[in-house]
């Protein structure tokens, strides 16, 4: 017990200090460097022999059985739009935790791991159009380094259903319109918020997120980075409270310029936000996750991404 505890101090030591750790990798035939957050790395390993298999997504290299467990191998250089790795063999695999699932990435080698502050990690450069792969950038060793939305790939490999079943829709639709009867009969009983804000750096997350709110009646105020929500937030709570005008912020955690983390720390300690309801919603998964949240005093936490899941948390919440 007490190494588990160890554990669960040494990983949140980051928790509020707006700090991240990447592992910084090349692709095969490019010197540009990249990196992955060290949080979603299972191990890295020189890549195994590749089983190819009928009907595989064209960016799929192969299968490999890792330790017991059959992992579908992304070939990432093909993933972003360049060639396709013709020597696996030679190169390395990145095995990693998105979303509730775990999978290869192909890389054609790993350097080393650095820690940085999130304040030194941008949004990508305006202009770059919309058929770009990259969630952000930052500087090592006077060198950029491109950090990919893996959650973009993910999506064009295997999309996921974004819609909230019906029985949920029509549970949190019900608790909507029973609330603004109540305050109809309740002379000065705030009616119900249907707007609430969701800050995720990628786009993909984003549209997710915000056709699950539709699908139960809800609208949702997008932000790209936790730094843009922090702001948005207080320019509201200028106008007014901030309870009426948002039902509750979702947030990712790993976000260019001010993370998750460090945006519902800053919440917490600011007078006009503080009493906000919080979801943390991110592909970081694991069993730290329970500490961290009650660390940072986020109400609660969803690995990405099951709409029937972020649906009843909104609901739970939004009672409140």
């Amino acid at each position: 017990m007490a190494s588990v505890l160890d554990s669960v101090n040494q990983l949140t030591e980051l928790v509020g200090q707006n700090r991240l750790e990447l592992l910084l990798f090349r692709l095969p035939g490019t010197n540009q460097r990249y990196g992955i957050n060290v949080f979603k790395v299972r191990e890295v390993l020189q890549c195994p022999h590749l089983t190819s298999m009928p009907r595989l997504h064209r960016f799929v290299s192969g299968v490999a059985h890792i330790r017991g467990q059959t992992i579908s191998v992304i070939d990432l250089a093909r993933a972003i739009g360049g060639h396709r790795t013709t020597d696996a063999a030679s190169g390395f695999i990145i095995i990693a935790e998105y979303n509730r699932s775990v999978q290869g990435f192909l890389v054609g080698g790993v350097e080393r791991i650095v820690n940085l502050d999130w304040s030194k990690v941008l949004p990508p450069p305006q202009g770059m159009g919309k058929v770009n792969y990259l969630t952000a950038v930052t500087e090592v060793d006077g060198e950029l380094v491109e950090i990919l939305d893996v959650e973009k790939i993910l999506d064009e490999i295997s999309p996921i259903v974004t819609t909230v079943s019906e029985k949920i829709v029509e549970e949190v639709k019900s608790d909507i319109e029973n609330k603004a009867k109540e305050a109809q009969a309740q002379e000065g009983a705030p009616a119900p918020v249907r707007k609430v804000m969701v800050a995720d750096d990628s786009s993909v997350a984003r549209k997710q997120v915000s056709r699950a709110l539709a699908s139960i009646g809800l609208e949702a105020v997008l932000a790209q980075n936790g730094l843009e929500a922090f702001n948005m937030l207080k320019e509201m709570s200028a106008q007014g409270p901030i309870g009426e005008q948002i039902g509750l912020l979702i947030s990712d955690i790993e976000m260019p310029e001010m993370d998750g983390y460090t945006l519902t720390a800053k919440i917490r300690q600011d007078p006009d936000l503080k009493d906000m309801k919080i979801v943390l919603h991110t592909s970081l998964s694991g069993v730290f996750n329970q500490a961290m949240v009650k660390k940072v005093g986020a109400d609660n936490f969803i690995a990405k991404f099951n709409p029937d899941e972020l649906a009843k948390a909104v609901k739970e919440l939004m009672k409140k």
